[in-house]
């Protein structure tokens, strides 16, 4: 089988994936350890018996619509490569918009706290691109927590780690500032989401009967955490600003939406009274 014959059929194969053969391609370069533009060079290349079961395995995976990112292992996230697998949420590219904001308003030598950290990405990526913070990182999950400790020591990244259920992870300590992307997604809509969401953990994915329970929960502890003139920067869903802002109002000032790189509401951004 050549490589053509080999995308074809697993395109084929795919069919009900939302971009089958962006999938076929970068599985097929998995297998073969090459970018995924020189696959498509070596069109003709034979692939052999052992690449064409090893490729065979993933579409397999792929079909039965697990993640493209747990199956190759990896996303990116700031330019940096992050592990990634079932014991936390997949970095997407949206977040970048959090991280980007954080590092445009950090200063030199301040604490920051990323709470509900998951893979790690925000924090990994806000201690490595920015300028001598000392970045702290929450969780709950005990498992996501062991995936963000490989990936940053795979990135070589001084990070203190905590384990437990938001501010009770830090409970007396104080930051400058606080990051967060939190599960904010309605209890109704668990079983209706895309297939391969579905199969990330609902402990990352879903914020009570409206999706605003942990907003509620940060707003009220944010500000025994958080110095005055310090920011609180937090993803949300795209019909939510409204209802986190009025949050915030009693403790914040200048509370602000910031779109995502395809224009959608993303994150809020609130400076400390």
């Amino acid at each position: 089988m050549t490589v053509l014959e080999a995308l074809k059929d697993a395109e084929t194969r795919l069919a009900a994936v939302p971009d089958p053969r962006l999938d076929a391609e970068y599985l097929l370069s998995h297998v073969l350890g090459l970018r995924r533009l020189d696959v498509l060079m070596q069109k003709r290349r034979e692939l052999t018996a052992g690449e064409a079961a090893a490729y065979d395995a993933l579409i397999h995976r792929r079909a039965a619509r697990e993640p493209l990112q747990y199956i190759l292992g990896s996303q990116p996230f700031m330019g940096l490569s992050f592990r990634t697998d079932p014991r936390a949420l997949i970095p997407r590219n949206d977040t970048e918009t959090l991280c980007e904001e954080a590092l445009r308003l950090a200063q030199p030598g301040q604490r920051v706290l990323d709470m509900c950290t998951g893979s790690g990405a925000i924090a990994v990526a806000t201690k490595k691109l920015g300028p001598g913070l000392s970045v702290t990182a929450a969780d709950v999950s005990e498992a996501a927590l062991s995936l963000a400790r490989e990936n940053a020591e795979a990135l070589g990244a001084e990070i203190d780690f905590r384990q437990g259920d938001l501010w009770d992870a830090v409970t007396g300590e104080v930051y400058d500032m606080i990051l967060c992307n939190p599960p904010y997604i309605p209890d109704g809509l668990r079983g209706k989401l895309q297939e391969e969401v579905e199969k990330e953990p609902a402990l990352a994915l879903f914020g009570g009967a409206d999706g605003l329970d942990f907003y509620r929960r940060i707003s009220s502890g944010a500000p025994a955490h958080l110095k005055k003139g310090g920011w609180l920067l937090l993803e949300i869903g795209d019909d939510q600003f409204a209802a986190v802002k009025a949050l915030l109002e009693m403790e914040f000032d200048g509370i602000t939406l910031l779109h995502d790189m395809n224009g959608r509401p993303r994150v809020v951004r609130a400076e400390r009274k």
